[in-house]
Order: structure tokens, then C-alpha cells, then sequence
């Protein structure tokens, strides 16, 4: 199992948007979600600097895989395309980044 943590931006116009988006994810992302190995999936916010921080745990064997077969899902470009007008890249993301992975530098269990 491995522990992911990203962070991006939210746009301030965009915070009671994305809150109530995320009140009622579709089914059918959750479903997907599952089924490319993605557990114990939570977002955070950080207000008022609109840091949004991701954590999730992946249970599969080939994470670029399942997350490449994720992101060329139909469900999941249209959840995108209502979630990604929210969002803005940290300016220190790379190229072609759009949620920033984060280094683990502590864990506990």
C-alpha cells in the first residue's frame, strides 16, 4: 500500500462551489475511484489560503496504470471538467502538474 499526499490551489471566486461539489460526489466516481485501487480518500481545506491537500492510500500494483486508466474514464473527465475550473496549480508545480505531489517525511502507524 502506498500513501499519497498533493496539494493544489483553490480559486477563491470557486471555494462554496467546489465545497458543494464535493458534498455529493457522483456514485459512479466513487465507484471508479474503487476500482483503480484508491482507498481512504480525503481532501482538506486550508482557508484562507485555499490549499486544498489530497491523502489517499493505493492498494494496487501498478499505481501510472490505474491512474492513466482513471483519467481516460469518461465519469471521471466529466467530474474533472466541474472540479478542474476550481482549481488553480501552485506556482512551483511542474510542467504538466496539476495537483503537486508531496514528499512523505514522517509517518506513524
Amino acid at each position: 500500500m502506498q500513501r499519497k499526499g498533493m496539494v493544489i490551489t483553490l480559486k477563491s471566486t470557486q471555494v462554496t462551489e467546489y465545497k458543494c461539489l464535493h458534498a455529493a460526489v457522483w456514485p459512479e466516481v466513487l465507484i471508479k475511484l474503487k476500482l483503480s485501487n484508491i482507498r481512504n480518500y480525503s481532501i482538506f481545506l486550508k482557508e484562507p489560503e485555499n490549499l486544498l491537500f489530497s491523502y489517499f492510500e493505493y492498494s494496487g500494483d501498478n499505481y501510472d496504470l490505474d491512474m492513466n486508466t482513471l483519467s481516460q474514464d469518461p465519469t471521471i473527465q466529466a467530474w474533472w471538467d466541474l472540479c478542474m475550473p476550481c482549481q488553480q496549480p501552485l506556482e512551483s508545480a511542474e510542467k504538466d502538474e496539476w495537483w503537486s505531489t508531496m514528499e512523505e517525511v514522517f509517518y506513524n502507524d
